[in-house]
């Protein structure tokens, strides 16, 4: 096992400045926000930023990577509050609400939420593919879910949600009706 040596003074001053100079960027111009232009933004050449962040992916999810674990760690607080269906829908709304208000949110989540094979799972797919199983599996358990939907289904549907839902109101003014719409379908049928 190789150990991983911690990074100089100098080197996480400019890991910390890229982070934040690409939030600031994914928050303006989305996810194509320029990389040079994130380099400029943090005072460093696109060389220390590649060292960093070998592709636009990875620069991405580690600007984004609290936010998501607060979105996986949501479903818990959910579940432990609410019946299963409830915490399930409660979560899948503020799943939606983060893709459609952070830009950038909805390239990295629908990058978690692929088959795995064009893409290595990230952290992110990890903890967001894991809440969404755990809220599934109660909800399915009390009887209130399809069984045979698959969490990564979910995903994949909630992502599906927030861009129409953009498309019809950039706001995010229609997500509660298009997940109605949604969590109806994925009812048992009786």
């Amino acid at each position: 096992m190789t150990q991983v040596k911690p990074m100089r003074a100098d080197a996480r001053r400019n890991y910390e400045r890229l982070l934040k100079a690409a939030a600031e960027a994914f928050a303006e111009h989305g996810e194509g926000a320029s990389l040079d232009d994130i380099a400029k933004r943090a005072g460093v050449g696109s060389g220390t930023l590649y060292r960093h962040f070998p592709t636009r992916q990875a620069l991405l999810e580690a600007a984004y990577v609290d936010r998501i674990e607060a979105m996986a760690a949501r479903a818990d607080e959910l579940a432990a509050q609410l019946p299963p269906s409830e915490a399930l829908d409660e979560w899948l709304y503020e799943v939606c609400v983060g893709t459609v208000q952070v830009r950038g949110m909805k390239a990295l989540l629908g990058s978690a939420v692929t088959d795995g094979s064009t893409a290595a799972l990230t952290a992110c797919g990890t903890s967001m593919k894991g809440a969404a199983a755990r809220l599934v599996e109660a909800a399915q358990r009390e009887g209130t879910l399809r069984a045979d939907l698959e969490p990564v289904d979910l995903l994949r549907l909630a992502h599906g949600v927030a861009t129409a839902s953009e498309l019809a109101d950039p706001r995010g003014g229609q997500l509660r009706r298009y997940l109605s719409v949604l969590t109806d379908g994925l009812r048992p049928q009786k």
